[in-house]
């Protein structure tokens, strides 16, 4: 039987209870997903999926991820709720991709571990694949795993093996929809031209599960909580002299600007700082920062571009400044102007909560 699979949450604990209700099918899983994004969140989805078949002794095969033409596929469907028509197209084409790969297989049966989830509709997902049992003649298992407990004992499964528990389907419209709906900022699509892996990110937990896996592959015990803290996001950052001089600036992680633009002039300086006369704005020159990073930085726009990670970023703010606090925007630049300035900062502080690996 092919067992087209969507996430470790859903197939660990599917996978399971195939295997005790079919004890003679050879179980295939194939990971076939080109709805997921951003691509971090489908390698994150892949890495988990990968360490529950390896233990559960089932072969992986992983499908190609089209992202492109799903999303022709599902053209006009953007604003479709969940359970709607576009989840519906999704089905279709996971569905056709899966059933061509099972007949590739010589296999007659297929299956799919989205029955199991709480944010799909099994009566849809029953109506599709029975209209790809008779295309193809591969027949669709509709297992009901949800009703009877199996949610809760899904969610003990979930807990137990400490799997990645992400908080949206996959889809970039589904992520739009929940995200608007909860008022919250949708950090997942937040990439720095620096690279750099920010707190609470998708590229964060990727390392967090990877490092996982080698813990596991050594036989070191581990345990993964969470924790709550203050996150932060900088959506831009622009300095001008005068009215049209752009100056290449920037600012340090947790600097905020309420009103996101203050006007004014460097009025006095102690130490490395130099302070505004508005918004307790402080500069700091990039040979200050270099000497307090102990890098060689050539430029501004090399920092922008090849910034220290966050981490080190809060650690250089607390040298500065001599507290965790301090919300103040520190600002880096080449060299301090004695004339009229305008800063633009739009930045986001906000309460989150994060996953940790605690080694034991």
């Amino acid at each position: 039987m092919l067992v087209h699979i969507c996430c470790s949450v859903d197939s660990h604990f599917f996978l399971e209870k195939l295997q005790k209700d079919y004890p003679d099918e050879k179980l295939t899983g194939f990971f076939y997903d080109p709805n997921i994004h951003p691509y971090s969140e489908y390698q994150l989805r892949l890495l988990d999926v990968q360490r529950s078949c390896k233990k559960l002794g089932i072969e992986l095969l992983e499908g190609e991820y089209d992202y492109e033409n799903w999303l022709e596929a599902v053209r006009g469907l953007e604003k479709e709720p969940e359970k709607g028509a576009r989840c519906e197209v999704c089905f279709d084409k996971r569905f056709s991709v899966s059933a061509k790969k099972a007949l590739e297989l010589g296999e007659k049966k297929i299956t799919t571990t989205l029955l199991v989830s709480p944010l799909k509709s099994q009566e849809q997902l029953k109506r599709v694949g029975d209209e790809f049992y008779a295309k193809n003649g591969v027949e669709f298992i509709a297992v009901d795993y949800r009703s009877g407990g199996g949610t809760q004992d899904q969610s003990r499964v979930t807990k137990e093996e400490q799997l990645y528990r992400q908080d949206y389907c996959g889809c970039i419209f589904g992520l739009t929809m929940q995200r608007e709906q909860q008022d919250k900022l949708m950090d997942e699509m937040f990439s720095p031209i620096s690279n750099n892996i920010l707190p609470a990110s998708i590229e964060e937990r990727l390392a967090l599960y990877t490092k996982r896996n080698d813990l596991e592959d050594a036989d070191i015990k581990y345990k993964i909580i969470k924790q709550k803290f203050l996150n932060y996001r900088q959506f831009n950052c622009k300095l001008t002299e005068g009215k049209r001089t752009s100056i290449p600036a920037y600012a340090l992680a947790y600097s905020t600007l309420p009103r996101k633009r203050a006007q004014g002039k460097v009025e006095y300086s102690i130490g490395k700082l130099h302070f505004f006369n508005r918004e307790e704005i402080k500069f700091i020159t990039l040979t200050d920062f270099n000497a307090l990073s102990k890098r060689q930085f050539t430029s501004v726009n090399d920092l922008i571009y090849n910034a220290p990670d966050f981490e080190e970023e809060i650690s250089i703010r607390n040298k500065l400044l001599e507290t965790n606090y301090d919300l103040t925007p520190i600002i880096i630049v080449q060299n301090i102007s004695d004339k009229k300035l305008t800063l633009q900062l739009d930045t986001k502080t906000y309460e989150d909560t994060k996953e940790k690996l605690i080694i034991l």
